[in-house]
């Protein structure tokens, strides 16, 4: 377990948590912002931010008070099978306290954080404590089948009974629990699925492989039937699979994706020089390796056996994944969980540099591939050919990816380009606000009736085509989004733009000019249509130009509210 949060609240604690983050360099240091300094995430709300991670299943390492971290959690805590491992360090580095997440590992990691400052972590799990293993979290790569019988059967086992082990499983083997070839208590580790029994735990380890082609139904209810009914004759357990495994030209078939989103496993693609050689029997026995055994093989599935778990990180690699994000105008506070998430899940990030730079506290290890703001299709393609390798990419926007921005480029240079390997990608876009929206926000309502946007760059489009779009919308009355307005080498579009709306437009229109929206400097103006001077935006403002019924609302000390009714009645003209 490396992925974790330390979260610290004073700038003492931050050595602590560097020590911890060299041991374990995937970990995230969260910094209590007006007290920390060089932390990698920084927050203001101690109680909000611990609890979002805990709902996230984020484990979390607290340095700081075990009574703090108890009292914060304790309106969340109901279902021990849900809870993330939790666990407090002494500020110090003396005590070493697991307080949650037992069934999850906690008192494994509280063994790794305590030998980062030689002591004994204050493990109080009695069955941990005697005997060197825990039942109810097994490693990765054994599931426990039955653990509604765990109680009991530990209560017996610390009450004097002892126990038999069936099957291969190294870490039980090298446990201190009770073993005894005539006792009354066992312990099955097998792929087969048995019925449960209460002095009798199941383990099922990931050691079957499922391969698959492309003669599989493409129809994911038909598709992940066959599996079903293909575990069923063999009495396999579901819990047993370690993955799919498949071609590389067969990444993307969605009966292939179905199965693997149902059993909760990852797919696994193989790219032979001959792809035409292998059958699935080949994939499956790939998967295993030499000692594995094959216990199906039909022309569209088969499935293989291997005698331990199987470590599939180290067999063929995965299917390319490209999440096109948007990060919103520049603040965290704007950025949706879903984008955060595809952030951190990714292996690569690929941005101009600016945009990356915004996002820079999330990362934890991912590699970042750095360009200029004006190869939007060369960057495109450039991570595209990452996923392709079987990378996690991010392509990073500002704002929402879908205006004026990458997701177009993915998809223009995909069509242009025409890459058989990109079409085998799984592609997501993920929305941000967008900075015509986050303009709107700060001053009210102003696109609160239709709207549109219009870029002034014409590098991608003619001048004309730009001015037919003015004049149209001017025409129809919309509120108007202009972006990209202004650029060292664009100086004069941004003043035609007002040169053709004023005789449409009243002079007192109002206009809001946003610049820096939630970065540093963000500056917030609202002027009318014959007052704002384009010199006053760059290619960082978004401008909003308010139609005949947009108004203004005067608020005390010359602030002010602009909104556009919702009702067109002669009432509110």
């Amino acid at each position: 377990m490396s992925n974790f949060a330390i979260v610290v609240l004073n700038q003492q604690s931050v050595s602590l948590a560097r020590q911890i983050k060299a041991v374990f360099p995937d970990a995230v240091i969260y910094g209590l912002g007006d007290r920390t300094t060089e932390v990698d995430i920084s927050f203001t709300q101690f109680g909000e931010t611990l609890r979002e991670l805990f709902t996230q299943s984020t484990p979390i390492v607290g340095i700081c008070a075990a009574g703090i971290l108890i009292r914060t959690l304790a309106p969340l805590l109901s279902d021990k099978r849900q809870e993330p491992p939790v666990l407090a360090v002494a500020e110090d580095g003396s005590a070493v306290v697991p307080l949650l997440g037992g069934l999850y590992g906690v008192n494994d990691l509280a063994r790794q954080i305590a030998a980062v400052f030689d002591v004994s972590p204050a493990i109080t799990t009695t069955g941990d404590i005697r005997f060197r293993t825990a039942l109810l979290s097994p490693p990765q790569g054994y599931h426990l089948a039955n653990p509604d019988q765990a109680k009991k059967f530990i209560s017996d086992l610390l009450s004097g009974a002892s126990v038999k082990i069936e099957g291969a499983a190294p870490w039980l083997s090298d446990s201190q629990l009770p073993i005894a070839s005539n006792a009354s208590l066992k312990i099955q580790v097998t792929e087969k699925s048995l019925p449960s029994s209460p002095n009798c735990l199941i383990y099922h380890p990931k050691t079957v492989a499922i391969a698959l082609n492309n003669t599989l139904s493409p129809d994911p209810e038909i598709a992940i039937a066959l599996i079903h009914q293909k575990l069923t004759e063999l009495n396999l357990a579901p819990t047993a699979i370690a993955a799919v495994f498949a071609l590389e030209l067969d990444a993307g078939h969605p009966g292939i994706a179905a199965i693997a989103e149902a059993f909760n496993v990852p797919t696994r693609f193989f790219q032979p020089d001959q792809s035409d050689l292998w059958t699935v029997e080949t994939v499956a026995m790939a998967a295993v390796g030499a000692s594995g055994q094959l216990v199906l093989n039909e022309a569209e599935c088969a499935i293989a056996i291997a005698p331990l778990p199987l470590d599939v990180n180290e067999i063929g690699r995965a299917q390319g994944r490209l999440a096109i994000v948007g990060t919103g105008p520049g603040s965290a506070q704007w950025m949706s969980p879903q984008v955060k998430e595809l952030l951190k899940s990714a292996t690569d990030w690929v941005g101009y540099s600016t945009y990356i730079n915004l996002v820079e506290p999330l990362r934890q290890g991912q590699q970042r591939h750095e360009s200029d703001n004006r190869v939007e299709l060369d960057r495109a393609r450039q991570a595209l050919d990452l996923a392709a390798e079987g990378r996690s990419v991010a392509l990073i926007s500002s704002g929402d990816p879908g205006i004026y921005a990458m997701a177009t480029a993915v998809f223009e240079v995909i069509e242009q380009d025409a890459k058989p390997e990109w079409q085998r990608l799984e592609i997501q876009v993920a929305p941000g606000i967008s900075a015509m929206q986050a303009a709107a926000a700060q001053v009210g309502a102003p696109i609160g009736h239709d709207f549109c946007t219009i870029s002034l760059s014409d590098i991608l489009k003619p001048w004309t085509v730009i001015e037919e779009r003015i004049l149209a919308a001017a025409q129809a009355d919309l509120v108007i989004a202009f972006y990209n307005p202004i650029s060292s080498q664009r100086t004069w579009q941004l003043a035609k733009a007002k040169e053709l709306l004023l005789p449409v437009r009243s002079p007192q229109t109002p206009v809001i000019l946003a610049r820096n929206l939630g970065r540093p400097k963000e500056a917030i103006a609202v002027t009318t249509l014959d007052q704002f001077q384009p010199h006053d935006a760059d290619m960082r403002t978004i401008i909003l130009i308010g139609s005949s019924k947009t108004r203004i609302i005067q608020r005390p000390y010359s602030k002010v509210w602009v909104y556009t009714p919702r009702w067109y009645e002669d009432s509110l003209a």
